[in-house]
């Protein structure tokens, strides 16, 4: 989950079935409701750039922008690797990190994109 503090919105995302919901916080409302990457693990509001980040076991970084506390868009959906769920987002540097686990003939690995 996050929090779009400057709106009053909670933002989660939900496995079975993948979507991706913001709640108005003050009502608790479902505001939005997206199709989303499968396997969700971490997602992270971006306040500058008005953007959610969305990693999935499923492979991918789904990114949805906001054009008002209610309106949200997919923008992109970004391929990473198998079971690249975890990751960190640090604004500051507008990084995003991602950690696939190693699996069968397949290395541990981190990458880090650039948010633009």
């Amino acid at each position: 989950m996050a929090f779009d503090k400057a709106n009053g919105r909670i933002v989660a995302a939900c496995r079975l079935p993948a979507r991706l919901l913001v709640l108005d916080a003050g009502t608790g409302k479902t505001v939005a409701s997206l199709d989303t990457v499968s396997g969700t693990d971490d997602l992270f509001f971006d306040a500058a750039m008005h953007r959610i980040y969305v990693l999935g076991g499923g492979g991918q970084i789904v990114t949805y922008s906001q054009s008002s506390p209610d309106q949200y868009t997919e923008v992109s959906r970004l391929s990473t690797g198998p079971g690249g769920r975890t990751g960190l987002f640090i604004p500051e540097l507008k990084e995003l990190l991602v950690a696939i686990p190693s699996k069968g003939s397949q290395d541990a690995s981190l990458q880090i994109y650039q948010v633009q």
